[in-house]
């Protein structure tokens, strides 16, 4: 797994914090210095807590479950609608519908009303239907499509959420918790990182920033999903293998079975004619 390096975060300005007025004092231990009212995140506790977080998304993937990436700041959304969806991971970069996570069943039935419209285009009474009632039913959709889309495949509750900006993100950050969802954020020196299990003190606000972290945990993920891959293609010869020594097992005992059996009627006829012996040595 490839790890970030000093100076790609030095060049991605991944050290460039918020105003020192506008500091959090739980961020202190991730803080290096201040230069010019502004303060400078430590790159090296950067570098750690990201390859820390990678090495668990990286498990999490890697056992088939789904991580949700929630960022709506403008400059994130197009970065991680690219990024979680080249790993067919959901993603939320438009409105936060609040009770997501914490009211999941009431989101599965918008999906499936989404599911069920497409359902209804295709059929008959679709083209019954007078040119108004289309119009609301295809808004309808797209207003479904543009906030739910991305999460369709989410027929669960997500086993991890990655965020950038806890500030921002706030609500979908205490849904998580609520839920004992593990976080992994971006958390920059004006957020609070007490409540984020996996913090990765960095710049949220540059997008040079944002797509480095966000693709070095998307590798993460891709190498997770491949062992996942190469673990299933190795057990499936195993389990034919298996399969095959089963049968063969079956095979040999029935034919020792069957020999037994032969064994059995042989020594049974060879008793009886024994038997016919004696009693005519008794007659004569």
């Amino acid at each position: 797994m490839p790890k970030l390096e000093f100076q790609q975060l030095l060049d991605a300005g991944v050290h460039f914090g918020h105003l020192k007025r506008k500091w959090n004092p739980a961020m202190a231990p991730y803080i290096f210095m201040e230069r010019n009212g502004i303060h400078i995140i430590d790159l090296h506790k950067t570098a750690v807590k990201a390859d820390e977080a990678a090495a668990a998304l990286k498990q999490i993937a890697k056992s088939g479950r789904k991580i949700l990436f929630v960022a709506t700041k403008k400059q994130a959304k197009d970065i991680i609608a690219d990024k979680a969806g080249s790993v067919n991971m959901p993603y939320v970069v438009e409105r936060w519908p609040g009770g997501m996570l914490t009211n999941f069943p009431t989101i599965r039935k918008a999906v499936k009303k989404m599911t069920s419209i497409d359902r209804m285009m295709g059929e008959q009474s679709w083209i019954s239907l007078s040119k108004r009632e289309k119009l609301q039913i295809t808004r309808q959709r797209a207003k479904l499509e543009k906030t739910l889309g991305s999460i369709a495949d989410l027929n669960r509750l997500p086993a991890a959420m990655f965020v950038v900006d806890v500030m921002k993100e706030q609500i979908a950050v205490k849904e998580a918790v609520r839920l004992n969802i593990p976080v992994f954020a971006m958390v920059d020196t004006n957020s609070d990182p007490r409540l984020i299990d996996f913090v990765i003190p960095a710049n949220d606000d540059a997008s040079k920033s944002i797509e480095l972290i966000v693709g070095s945990m998307v590798e993460a993920i891709k190498e997770g999903l491949s062992e996942r891959k190469a673990d299933k293609d190795n057990e499936a010869p195993a389990k034919d293998k298996a399969t095959k020594g089963g049968r063969k097992g079956e095979g040999r005992a029935r034919v020792k079975a069957r020999k037994e059996e032969e064994a059995d009627d042989e020594a049974v006829a060879e008793l009886a004619d024994d038997s016919d012996d004696s009693v005519s040595e008794a007659d004569e």
